[in-house]
């Protein structure tokens, strides 16, 4: 029977030591557990798509690491984006693609569609064309309709407060950076709109604005909502993330989210969705640099950054790059244990200290201390009934 006992003993007790060492270093087996994003098959997908902007922003985040830019397959691909890039006939493409349809998702392009959207042209243009539409009694964009409607108004107070600036040596500036921002945030929503990317509740606060602004020939009504826009506008992949707003608050986060990050914002939120809007709102405590390398790990990698901090998420990911020798033992058996409820890791443990409790030590005791009682008990309390007895 002690032979039996033994063995049972001692496998409750390991189990209860890895119990409470999981318990421990929860935080650093979360670490443990992540593994770092291969960009390769998804930049792969963007370039079978011809999706050659997308694909550049993607992997060129992903090549400011090591283990992406030591890569011989992440190095032919980045080659391959840049060569295609480069080519007279896609710079031309894209050149042709801003100046006709005032979209595009390179800087060619794009600036081609500014150049007629900051002047009075592409605002004439969008009109002319919903005019058309409605003459031959087509859908008419209320959106775009509006957005050249204010754009017209923007245009109007350019010009008009230029020369009050010319003329007063500077007094009326700030009424030019606000027409000037306005154009700014009309030309991304247009372009937003065109392409599919302009969230419902926008749109139906552009049309709302619109009809403020006609009646009072004063860009007051959206000020606000375009400044949040045209900070947008100046970020590469401004487009998605205004695509992903639900309402004016979120537009404010997306602009300061934009603000932090730059250009690599849309490709954070592509890698973190929701996990990096939240985790970036944190910037200052994490730090950027720490978030951009958690999001080499994912969405994973974004939500343990924001439970444990970066200075252990650093201290945990260096001891991790050290393991690394060992393979994927140390990532499967970190996750593993991760999975244990930690309800289950608990009754280990009280499992574990119960059977080395000395049980029989306690029942001696017990036993010991029953027999005084009885013999206290059965004693007689009177002396003058001992001395009778």
């Amino acid at each position: 029977m002690f032979l039996f006992k033994l063995p049972v003993k001692l496998t409750l007790l390991v189990l209860a030591a890895i119990a409470a060492g999981v318990l421990w270093q929860q935080a650093q087996l979360s670490v443990l557990a992540l593994s770092r994003l291969d960009p390769v098959p998804e930049t792969r997908a963007m370039v079978a798509e011809e999706r050659y902007a997308d694909a550049a922003d993607y992997l060129d985040f992903f090549m400011a690491y090591d283990y992406v830019n030591e890569d011989p397959a992440a190095q032919a691909l980045h080659a391959e984006i840049a060569s295609v890039r480069s080519s007279l006939s896609y710079q031309a493409g894209k050149l042709s693609e801003g100046l006709l349809q005032g979209t595009s998702d390179e800087t060619i392009g794009k600036g081609a569609g500014v150049i007629t959207d900051l002047f009075v042209i592409g605002d004439i243009r969008d009109l002319a064309n919903q005019a058309t539409n409605y003459a031959q009694g087509e859908d008419v964009d209320e959106v775009v309709t509006a957005l050249a409607s204010i754009g017209l108004v923007a245009s109007a107070a350019q010009l008009a407060s230029g020369a009050a600036t010319a003329a007063t040596a500077g007094a009326a500036a700030p009424t030019v950076a606000a027409s000037t921002t306005a154009k700014g945030g009309i030309i991304i929503l247009k372009t937003a709109r065109k392409i599919g990317k302009l969230p419902p509740w926008l749109g139906k606060a552009i049309v709302k604005g619109a009809k403020t602004v006609k009646q009072t020939k004063k860009l007051d009504a959206v000020t606000d909502l375009f400044g949040d826009v045209y900070r947008l506008a100046k970020t590469r992949g401004g487009l998605n993330l205004l695509s992903k707003t639900t309402d004016a608050a979120s537009l404010r986060r997306m602009a300061k989210l934009a603000d932090t990050f730059g250009d690599q914002s849309a490709t954070l939120y592509r890698i973190g969705g929701n996990s990096f809007v939240r985790t970036a709102q944190r910037a200052g405590d994490l730090g950027v640099d720490s978030i951009k390398i958690a999001a080499t790990y994912g969405k994973g990698g974004l939500k343990v950054l924001d439970k444990v901090g970066a200075l252990r998420f650093a201290k945990f990911t260096a001891r991790g790059s050290k393991m690394a020798y060992k393979g994927d033992v140390i990532h499967l058996l970190a996750r593993l244990f991760l999975k244990v409820p930690d309800w289950v890791l608990y009754l280990l443990i009280v499992l574990g200290a119960c059977v080395w409790v000395p049980w029989r030590w306690f029942g001696r005791l017990r036993r010991l201390a029953t027999r005084k009682d009885t013999s206290r008990s059965l004693a007689p309390s009177d002396p003058q009934a001992r001395i009778c007895n």
